[in-house]
């Protein structure tokens, strides 16, 4: 058996042993680069291994395998990048160049690589196999374009005349919850108190609709993935996304049984207008499925006003949505229903804060940290006007520099107490008065009696993880 560290006779620059093993494998083995399976990924990588054994090629500092294991990388996968996208630290990939690439990870931290493609073309030949598997070209027709890599992964891409010839592409790659964030994680990081985040999972649990709202890269997606995950063992969920898949909520015990509920969906573009499937046409499809909660990724244009019709009606929608404030997330709504239907102001505003009583808004803050700034009730009164109930918010106490880094530190504050109209909706949905008194009325019961409780009701792990009562949020 041959040793991965055999010596070669012939070391040489990589870039040369790269040359000559695609020139190789493009002109015999073409065909086994059609496709993706973990077959044809060990053929491929077999051809290679006995091709430069063949020739006696390697690389210094490098061991057969690994310069296998390279160049694989090279042409089939994303290049160097493939160990960052692989990386559970990493959240963020902005390429500004084929030479200037900075990698963001799950904490904050932002550092520019020290490795960067040979040159434009070669960059921009990798962004382009990335985009395959979405079916989306990048050319001079296309110069712009999004997709994704994986179900969890998004890009977006940009080529020459939109940027300079000289930068070859530019790209953004953000991966999705790469760590899979627990109630823990949120806490220990300082997203949210724990009780901030079991009333959120209440709210979903009985019927109560929410939107999340923020800007780009606050961390919408990844706090509903959270609630999602919370709940999915005891609800039918639908998930509805545009063109790409980041919920992963399907869950298999050790005999391989699905235990949940779920459906996962996304829209489809054509140039045929009789095969779009857009936004509203799953939901008006999921809501003749009897799902629990129906999750939209994202509302962004007319099919907002389905959702909140939805909300209405009974079924629980989560959503999120781009707005600077729980308070903006109602006009920013309405201004999305009119796509639809240009009702008047108040209608519209009456029958959205009835929707989505709970909205919360996040924000990455100056120090990269994620914040849930903001939990709000909109409570609509008898005679038709709403009344905004702030139940937490996060006080900033210092913004500091310290080491060229600036440092936020705050601390969450439980301000008020949801409206008896509240109250009543959760009481009807079947919560009881001891959980209501315990989580929402301020009973001050300790947070582990409180989560002792919850997984007595029927919750189980997923509504009780070990967490402890924190602090400031920093």
């Amino acid at each position: 058996m041959s040793s991965p560290f055999k010596r070669t006779s012939n070391i040489r620059d990589y870039k040369l042993v790269l040359d000559e093993v695609q020139e190789y494998m493009s002109t015999r083995y073409a065909s086994a680069f059609e496709g993706d399976s973990v077959r044809k990924a060990a053929q491929i990588k077999l051809y290679i291994k006995q091709y430069l054994e063949e020739k006696n090629l390697g690389v210094q500092d490098l061991t057969t395998m690994q310069l296998v294991d390279k160049i694989y990388s090279e042409m089939k996968e994303a290049s160097f990048l493939t160990e960052y996208l692989d990386s559970k630290e990493t959240e963020e990939i902005n390429m500004n160049a084929w030479d200037d690439i900075k990698v963001t990870k799950w904490d904050g931290d932002i550092h520019t690589l020290d490795e960067h493609f040979n040159s434009p073309q070669h960059a921009l030949d990798v962004i382009k196999r990335l985009l395959r598997p979405s079916g989306a070209i990048l050319d001079d027709e296309s110069p712009m374009v999004r997709g994704h890599l994986r179900n969890n992964i998004r890009i977006t891409a940009y080529a020459p005349p939109v940027i300079d010839a000289k930068a070859g592409v530019a790209a953004s790659i953000r991966i999705i919850n790469p760590q899979h964030l627990s109630k823990d994680d949120f806490v220990r990081k300082g997203t949210a108190e724990p009780l901030m985040l079991e009333q959120l999972i209440l709210f979903l649990r009985y019927g109560i609709s929410i939107c999340i709202s923020g800007s780009v890269g606050c961390g919408k997606t990844t706090t509903l993935s959270l609630l999602l995950e919370a709940v999915r063992r005891h609800k039918r969920i639908f998930t509805i996304e545009v063109e790409n898949r980041e919920f992963d909520l399907v869950e298999k015990d050790e005999h391989g049984k699905t235990i949940t509920n779920v459906v996962h969906t996304v829209t489809r573009r054509s140039d045929d207008p009789k095969r779009v499937i857009d936004v509203e046409k799953l939901l008006e499809y999921a809501l003749t499925s009897n799902p629990d909660i129906v999750c939209i990724g994202e509302m962004k244009s007319s099919e907002a006003y389905g959702a909140q019709e939805a909300a209405n009606t009974g079924t629980a929608v989560l959503t999120t949505t781009h707005a600077n404030s729980c308070e903006a997330t109602y006009p920013r709504i309405r201004t999305l229903c009119k796509k639809k239907y240009d009702l008047k102001d108040e209608t519209l505003d009456g029958m959205i804060a009835e929707g989505f009583p709970i909205v919360a808004f996040q924000k990455q803050l100056e120090d990269k940290s994620r914040k849930i700034m903001e939990i709000t009730e909109c409570e609509v009164l008898r005679n038709g006007e709403k009344k905004l109930h702030t139940l937490w918010r996060f006080n900033v106490e210092e913004n500091l520099i310290e080491d060229g880094k600036t440092v936020i530190k705050g601390d969450f504050e439980k301000a008020e107490t949801i409206s008896e109209k509240m109250q009543k909706r959760l009481i009807q949905n079947g919560m009881t008065q001891s959980m209501l008194n315990q989580f929402f009325l301020g009973g001050g019961t300790p947070y582990d009696t409180v989560l002792n409780s919850i997984s007595s009701v029927g919750g189980g792990e997923l509504f009780a993880p070990k967490i402890v009562a924190g602090g400031n949020g920093r």
